[in-house]
């Protein structure tokens, strides 16, 4: 039999002010940064990516859930990557 594991209460005032950060961040690299486009846009991807994660695993509880419930949110993650590399290329090319 398995012992029941207390909840923690994350420190949701620093999770806000990790995406507060990152928010300036992508505002000064979209508009400020002088550096390549696709570098722009790669940089852009990995912080909203970042971002969605946070929410996720601590606004949404998902880091205290059960794997199962985990698995729910992050199957449809390859579709995501998928669309949008699909929509970069066309873009491209």
């Amino acid at each position: 039999m398995t012992t029941p594991t207390t909840h923690v209460r994350p420190n949701y005032m620093l999770i806000w002010l990790y995406l507060f950060v990152m928010t300036i961040a992508e505002v000064l690299l979209a508009f400020e940064l002088p550096v390549s486009q696709n570098l722009k846009l790669i940089l852009l991807l990995i912080l909203a990516i970042w971002k969605a994660m946070l929410v996720a695993l601590f606004f949404m509880h998902l880091k205290f859930e059960r794997w199962r419930l985990r698995l729910i949110f992050i199957v449809p993650l390859p579709l995501a990557v998928i669309l949008v590399t699909t929509v970069i290329m066309e873009k491209v090319f």
